[in-house]
Order: structure tokens, then sequence, then C-alpha cells
């Protein structure tokens, strides 16, 4: 889909590289310029066929070239791959890029049409501008981890880097939008792409409360997050967990006429927040079985129900196998695969893992 389209990527971690991997996936070229002790993600534990599996996983189908963008010789090198890019991505701190020269007005004046994506924390204003952050600042700050609480109301670390993943599919977005606008207009654009900003959003089926001016939610009292009974986690007599994820009437009614409880479900039917009754019914039923009883006893039924896996047990779930969704390369080394498929695409499979250099040290 993006055969001749190039990307030239000075991003590390997770947000950019996982953006431009994405366009890696469907055709770009994309040019990950590192510096000379590449990118950190590289020494990431754990290691397969030589590579860091963060790294390959979000860097595969990539060219590689190291540069000193602090000496000479490296900016006059980033200059001319900048004259080949329709697109341009960095994830420094907001002035950085500038203070080496590349911000959107230099790499403009060499390729006037570019596509320029800066990917940041909090954006390249504003207060927090200049404030370090990774992914759990950012959750802290838009108000994500104050919800993600346990048991005993506190905050716990999400396991999920939400922020990082939002800004990821953000950028890709908006950089698919200026090619489009480009293909109609021949002109380039500049896009401010701040984590913050890529997931706040994701707070309106949570925080409506505080989004129309009052106070804030408590999760105990939200229907996605703790207080509905047909919306829960719930541990087995194993010590496994199932979920309920589905609120809407017919799922209850089902769940609980299967139970041969249909007299509960007036409960079901309570606001969120006020379900505590049933939600310690079930609690005490779920924990009589395992957690492969309840599978076997939840098959055929319509009920929004889950076990709880693992992500061993995810990879090796049938869905994964029979779509593909795990690929092993050449090397023996292991891929998710793209989520962005087209009828009547090849079967996928994965570019290559670069080294760190390869593509300069190839010319």
């Amino acid at each position: 889909m993006l055969e001749g389209i190039t990307v030239v990527d000075l991003s590390q971690f997770l947000p950019g590289p996982v953006m431009t991997m994405m366009m890696a996936d469907q055709g770009a070229r994309v040019i990950k310029v590192e510096p000379p002790s590449g990118d950190p993600a590289r020494q990431m534990e754990p290691f397969e066929a030589g590579h860091s599996v963060w790294f390959a996983n979000c860097n595969r189908g990539k060219e590689s070239v190291a540069l000193d963008l602090k000496s000479d010789a490296g900016k006059a090198a980033l200059r001319a791959l900048c004259a080949e890019a329709d697109v341009f991505v960095e994830g420094f701190r907001p002035g950085a890029i500038a203070r080496l020269g590349f911000d959107y007005d230099a790499v403009r004046a060499i390729r006037p049409d570019v596509i320029y994506c800066s990917i940041s924390a909090f954006g390249q204003d504003g207060p927090l501008a200049d404030h370090p952050a990774h992914d759990m600042a950012v959750q802290a700050m838009t108000g994500h981890l104050a919800m993600n609480d346990g048991a005993d109301g506190k905050p716990v670390v999400p396991g999920v880097p939400a922020a990082d993943m939002a800004a990821s599919l953000t950028a890709l977005s908006g950089v698919l939008m200026a090619l489009i606008g480009r293909a109609r207009t021949g002109e380039g654009a500049y896009l401010d792409c701040a984590m913050f900003d890529a997931l706040l959003p994701w707070t309106s089926h949570i925080a409506g409360p505080a989004i129309a001016g009052g106070e804030s939610p408590v999760s105990a009292s939200q229907r996605s997050t703790g207080g509905a009974a047909l919306y829960q986690v719930y541990a087995t007599a194993d010590g496994g967990h199932i979920a309920l994820a589905g609120r809407e009437p017919k799922f209850a009614k089902a769940l609980l006429e299967g139970l041969g409880r249909e007299d509960l479900l007036d409960l079901a039917l309570r606001p969120a927040g006020e379900q505590s009754e049933l939600i310690a019914v079930l609690r005490e039923t779920f924990a009589s079985r395992t957690r492969a009883e309840w599978e076997d006893w939840f098959h055929g039924r319509d009920v929004a129900f889950a076990p709880v896996l693992d992500f061993r047990e995810a990879f090796d779930a049938p869905q994964v196998r029979e779509r593909g969704l795990m690929v092993t390369a050449p090397d023996g080394s292991h891929h998710i695969a793209p989520a962005i498929r087209f009828a009547g695409q090849d079967k996928w499979s994965p570019g290559a893992v670069p080294g760190l250099g390869d593509a300069a040290d190839a010319g």
C-alpha cells in the first residue's frame, strides 16, 4: 500500500518506532537514523535470533543508519536523507531537534513537501512541554492511572503502555491524512503529536462527569471500571480468573438463568455502583469451580465471558494460530503480525531486523 513512500525516522523506544513499523509493514521504505550507540531498545531483554524481541517487533523491515548528529559529517548525511524523505519523524524533547538544525523549517527547506511529525510526551508548547516523561507519567497526568486502581483504591502500575500506543496510532493517522492531502495539493504538513493529547480522548466513556465540568468519577461506581457485576473479574477455585465483559440485560439474563438465579436479575439492572450485592454472590459462585470448568460451562451460552489468559496462553490460543497473528521469520524469531491487513494482499512475512548501521554498510 505504501510502496514508493520514504520515511526518515529519528525516533526511539515505542511511539515513533511502532508508527513507522506499521508503515514499513505496508511497503514504505523506512530509514531508521540511530545514534552511534543505537536505539536503547536494542539492549532490552529478552533476545532472540541475535536481536531484542522488543526491538525486532518495533523495527523489522527498516534500514538502519548510525549518525552522530552533533558532528558535521552526521548532519551532512542526515541532510542528504532529508532530500529523499516523504515523511520525517522525530521523537526528541521539544527544542532538541531545532538545536541540532533539523526542525520543520530546516527540513522543509531541503524537501518542501515533507510531512514532518514530532512525537513527544506533552507537545511542543504548553506548561508541560519540557517535562520529562514516559508512558506512565502521561497516564498519570491524563487521569487514566487514577482509574487504574486495585482493590484498595490505590493506583497500580498499568500493564499496557496506552499513551505510547495511542501516540503511535494518532501519529500514523495524521501522517496518512497529510499524505492524502499532499496528493491533492502538493503541500507538505507539520504534525505536533503529543502522547498526552492522543490519550486524553480515550477517557470519554469513563470520565463523563469530569468532561461535563463536574467531579471526577470513582472507578467503583463506573460501569466499565468495577461498578458493574457483568463487567468484572472473578477468581476461580484454582487461582485462575474469568472476566464478564458485557453489561447488556440479555447477557445478565442468560447468565443468571443458567446459574438458576433469575431472582437476581433486578440487581444486574441497577446503576453501576449499586450492584455490590450481586458482585458478592458472583464472587462466591465463581470461586466454586476451576477456570477450565467455567470455560466448559460458558461454552455455547450467550454471555460475554472470557478466561483471563497470560501471554503464553494468549499467544498459543487457536484464535492467534488460525488468524496467523504470530509469525516465525526465516531466522527463527517470532513476530506479532500487523493488525492492518487488506483483502487480496499476499501472505505477510516479517521484514529483516536491521543491525545497527546496516544501511550505511550496505551502501
